[in-house]
């Protein structure tokens, strides 16, 4: 039986990623895509790559309206290998009752960090007949992770079997057209609670430092920048097309489609975005879609190791 005491202790300690931004190092997070079956095994040999590469695994949650496993429950095979996660909660497809038993049933599995998003639109995914929930956006989730780290009941009064600890963070387009809508937008997110700011694919610097300079830097936010393996030409023009926000730059295509080995040249790319966002945002968030095993190359290539 675990005590009272050690189980509080066990869950007030600081998470390996708010170590990380708070340090003096470069942050570094890797996106993991949950499998579309009930076996994880090759999304926990993927993770498990990535021990020693990075300080947290960020799970996604039913990303571009998927079906695939829980965030939830990756999560928590990633603790059971001593990985930290990062626990993603979209808000499309839970009212706020099932969100509120998802958050406290993260903190007592021992799940310290949260991304709240408020989730890709159903016409992204494959299953068109599919309800909507949206209950919350990512501003009242943030609120609702607030709450409950100080122990608010969402009824009444207190939590009576004990309040949270999470650490959430919060999505940011820097490529977004509109720097006031944007800036606003963050603004009501850091008041709700965010601590981090995770930005989508960012291709290039100038953006973000422009992004961190004007909105982010101000509002004292750390900053992970997001950084996308492109794997050919036709993988670029599929994103831009599909992904929203998403705005892959003709060069780089041109880039890509003149490569003889296309693969190789998404790795540069990749490698020298992380070179360039070192300085200007506080870590780098890694995106290798079913190329995970890539990562490391694409660190070891920028020269970036894992400060602890």
């Amino acid at each position: 039986m675990i005590s009272d005491s050690n189980y509080l202790s066990r869950k007030t300690l600081d998470s390996a990623l708010q170590n990380a931004l708070k340090s003096e190092g470069t942050a570094i997070t890797a996106e993991i895509m949950p499998p579309r079956g009930g076996n994880a095994s090759r999304a926990i040999a993927a993770a498990l790559n990535l021990n020693g590469w990075v300080h947290a695994l960020n799970v996604t949650d039913g990303s571009r309206a998927i079906m695939r496993m829980s965030s939830l429950a990756v999560c928590k095979l990633l603790l059971e290998e001593n990985l930290e996660p990062v626990l993603q909660i979209a808000c499309r497809d839970k009212n706020r009752i099932a969100i509120q038993a998802e958050l406290l049933g993260a903190n007592a599995l021992g799940i310290k960090n949260v991304l709240c998003l408020t989730g890709d639109p159903v016409r992204a995914g494959d299953q068109q007949n599919a309800r909507p929930v949206n209950d919350f956006e990512s501003v009242k989730l943030l609120k609702q992770v607030s709450d409950l780290n100080h122990g608010q009941d969402p009824v009444s009064g207190s939590l009576e079997d004990g309040k949270t600890n999470l650490f959430a963070g919060a999505a940011a387009d820097p490529n977004c057209k509109n720097f006031n809508s944007l800036r606003k937008r963050l603004e009501r997110k850091q008041n709700a609670g965010a601590k981090f700011l995770q930005t989508q694919m960012v291709m290039d610097p100038k953006i973000l430092e422009k992004f961190c300079r004007e909105i982010a830097d101000p509002l004292e936010m750390p900053v992970l920048g997001g950084v996308f393996l492109l794997k050919s030409a036709r993988n670029a023009a599929f994103i831009n097309e599909v992904v929203p926000g998403a705005n892959i730059p003709e060069s780089i295509i041109t880039r890509l489609e003149n490569s003889s080995d296309p693969l190789e040249e998404g790795i540069a790319i990749a490698s020298e975005q992380v070179k360039s966002f070192i300085g200007i945002a506080k870590g780098v968030h890694i995106m290798a879609i079913r190329k995970e095993d890539l990562i490391p190359r694409i660190l070891d290539q920028a020269n970036l190791k894992l400060q602890s």
